[in-house]
């Protein structure tokens, strides 16, 4: 890979965040990389095995070193972690995927700066009663005072745009998987099946759970009804497609999500713990388009495969 110029317009952070990526990169591809650059500030993040240096007329400069691969960006050395508040969060949370929608109350929060800079924000929360892949991770069946004394759970982990790729997720969980003070962390992630931080940063994934027949069989049939499941996690859109459909097509949509068998579903539309089939129906026929483009947005969430991953804390293990 020949690169003139190489990131010579950007501005020097992303330029780090590229150099440590392009290395990375073609390290793990074994590819020889020629860069050339004015900036010397590149040379911790692109770890050369040979750099040759050019001054004026024959004043030329050649060293070498051992060709191992940069296990971390230069900017990861000047970020540290500290406790954190939900004003905090707020801050990144148009970054996720889900903002502030769904998230039990917090039990601590940290964040990743780099001097007054919010980088990164991690939520602990207390445990849900019901968690699949728990069961497989503990022998017995925990009281729920047992689940709140024993247990914290990782809610959201959000990261500024700009400094992602880095390994800055996995250092965010893996500094303050102890700060939780609890003897396990529980994390239950879409991303963790095609982003494994959680498992660099020492969680053990437990277990996988896919979605029920019952919402992939209503995801085909919205896709025929034109909607895109790829888009389905926006309110928004979910507002748009609706308000585009006639009567006969509204209907069929209201169908379609009566045939769910989820509670989380049915709490979308019925808000009580435990409607029934019967109350959940009733309510999707008189609900006004909003609440079904949120309930389309909950459908989206039900479809995806969920990875539980368990932290055990050695120390309060010992005790």
């Amino acid at each position: 890979w020949v690169m003139d110029e190489f990131c010579s317009t950007l501005d020097r952070d992303t330029a780090k965040i590229v150099a440590y990526n392009v290395q990375k990169l073609a390290r793990q591809e074994g590819k020889a990389v020629l860069t050339a650059t004015t900036h010397t500030d590149l040379f911790e993040d692109l770890r050369p095995s040979v750099y040759i240096h050019k001054r004026f007329g024959k004043e030329v400069k050649v060293q070498y070193y051992s060709n191992k691969p940069n296990t971390a960006c230069s900017l990861t050395k000047q970020m540290h972690v500290q406790a954190g508040t939900m004003e905090d969060y707020r801050q990144l949370a148009q970054f996720h995927y889900r903002e502030t929608g769904g998230m039990p109350p917090p039990r601590k929060i940290f964040t990743l700066k780099r001097q007054k800079e919010l980088i990164g924000v991690i939520v602990y929360s207390y445990p849900p009663i019901v968690c699949f892949g728990r069961n497989k991770a503990f022998t017995e069946r925990l009281t729920t005072q047992e689940l709140n004394e024993k247990i914290s759970i990782i809610s959201r982990v959000v990261l500024h745009p700009k400094y992602r790729t880095i390994g800055l997720g996995a250092k965010l969980v893996k500094e303050t998987l102890p700060l939780a003070d609890t003897p396990y962390v529980e994390a239950v992630a879409v991303m963790a099946r095609y982003n494994p931080f959680f498992e660099k940063a020492g969680m053990q994934k437990v277990a996988e759970q896919t979605p029920s027949q019952s919402c992939v069989n209503a995801l085909e049939k919205l896709r025929k009804l034109g909607f895109n499941p790829v888009l389905l996690a926006s309110t928004k859109q979910n507002i748009r497609q609706l308000k585009k459909m006639n009567y006969q097509e509204l209907e069929e949509c209201r169908d379609i999500l009566a045939s769910v068998q989820s509670l989380r579903l049915r709490r979308s539309i019925v808000p009580k713990p435990f409607a029934s089939a019967e109350e959940y129906k009733s309510a999707l026929r008189e609900a006004k388009i909003e609440k079904i483009a949120q309930a389309l947005r909950v459908l989206s969430i039900l479809t995806q495969t969920k990875v539980y991953l368990l932290w055990r804390n050695p120390d309060k293990q010992r005790n």
